[in-house]
């Protein structure tokens, strides 16, 4: 095991749950794990822990965890883990779960009226019943069939849609090629295949469990549609927000999953809240109160291809909700300290995802510049992010008309 940047776990070795126990019967070597963090940088037990079952089980071969790593159901959240051995269960149920950034152009970014003209993003659009939804023609005839449950809709947990604006630029002639300059607005959108990949994971776990895909090809189908699925869902939802503030929808300048499978190097490279960076530019989130940075990503095998795809979670659910609410007013919760507005009808989800729940998106950066896995390109400044809809606040006419009735 090879862990960068801190030297003090070094050693530490955790034991196995009985199903990584009965998985790791065969294998005598297990995989090495690497970390990279520094040691200024908080990373939980349990999320070594986990990567540490993961690293045992059959056909692993080696485990990156990113600065962002904290621990997720049954594996660990911000890692790529390499094996001969496909596991759906590693990728988890939000299969192609990713970030995308859209340029938009307004008049005026005002964030108190742009935050409510925002659509509810919980209504998902029917094919038929919203047909001449000017939404849809992003999709240039390739509207998902077969699956439409939730289309357009962003999910819940740490997802959202941003309106931002670029802040500092630290590298000009990268951004120039992105189309992108100091005060340009955006629209990030992080979201993934919603019950899609659920089900794609229900149907294997139901029969094999935490085991390995029996048949790759076939789950690899289903994977690459919940992937694609994902893809256009950011798509069509940016479409939504843009014809709803009065603008142009546009094509997305970066899109990168963070939840998914590759085959590479005659493996499997599973990918659980980790973006691929190699040579590619991703924007890693920060929180609704913070920057997020986009970044040129140059990743290489060792971190598994992967930079980090957010600021990681530093406290449960359940422990942001219970201090959130000794710590936080609900008001307090919905205009952040640079001034930005966070549409939310869900008063738990404002202490769950309140800015103090995560890391430091500062130091989450550093991490990536100091190992050489990233070169900030520029940060992005949040005015808007929605995370439901919120309702209540709306006129009576208004919630008829955004919950589809007349």
């Amino acid at each position: 095991m090879v862990i960068h940047g801190t030297p003090l776990l070094r050693d530490a070795m955790v034991p196995l749950p009985c199903s990584a126990k009965r998985a790791s019967l065969s294998q005598q070597h297990p995989a090495t794990v690497s970390v990279f963090a520094s040691p200024e940088s908080w990373i939980e037990s349990d999320a070594l822990a986990q990567c540490h079952q993961v690293a045992a089980l059959d056909g692993m071969t080696h485990v990156a965890a990113m600065p962002d790593l904290h621990p997720g159901k049954g594996a660990p959240i911000g890692a790529a883990m390499a094996s001969t051995v496909l596991y759906p269960f590693l990728v988890g149920s939000d299969i192609g779960c990713g970030i995308a950034v859209f340029p938009i152009k307004l008049k005026r970014a005002v964030p108190e009226k742009l935050a409510a003209r925002f659509p509810d993003l919980d209504r998902a659009l029917d094919p038929e019943q919203d047909a001449d939804d000017p939404a849809w023609d992003v999709f240039q005839g390739e509207v998902p069939a077969g699956y439409v449950q939730g289309l357009g809709t962003v999910g819940r947990g740490n997802h959202f849609v941003e309106l931002a604006r670029i802040g500092t630029v630290f590298e000009p002639d990268h951004a120039s090629r992105l189309g992108l300059a100091a005060d340009d607005l955006v629209l990030i959108v992080h979201s993934g295949s919603r019950g899609l990949g659920e089900q794609i994971l229900r149907a294997h776990t139901a029969v094999h469990g935490a085991g390995p895909a029996p048949d790759p090809s076939a789950y690899l189908a289903m994977h690459d549609d919940a992937v694609r699925w994902g893809s256009l869902n950011r798509r069509l939802m940016a479409a939504r927000v843009a014809h709803a503030l009065g603008a142009e929808p546009a094509e997305p300048l970066i899109d990168q999953c963070h939840n998914l499978v590759e085959v590479r190097d005659g493996g499997y490279l599973h990918r659980k809240g980790a973006a691929p960076g190699d040579g590619r530019d991703v924007l890693i989130a920060g929180t609704r109160g913070t920057f997020s940075y986009i970044v040129a990503a140059h990743a290489g095998p060792d971190a598994g291809h992967s930079v980090a795809h957010g600021a990681g979670r530093k406290m449960s659910r359940a422990d942001a909700l219970r201090r959130g609410r000794v710590k936080h007013r609900v008001e307090e919760l919905r205009r952040t300290p640079l001034g930005s507005l966070v549409v939310c009808g869900d008063r738990q989800l404002l202490f769950e995802e309140a800015p103090t729940a995560y890391k430091r998106i500062e130091q989450v950066i550093s991490d990536l510049v100091g190992h050489g896995l990233a070169t900030p390109v520029a940060t992005t400044v949040p005015l808007v992010t929605y995370k439901t809809a919120d309702l209540g606040s709306a006129p009576p006419a208004d919630r008829r008309r955004r919950r589809g009735r007349p």
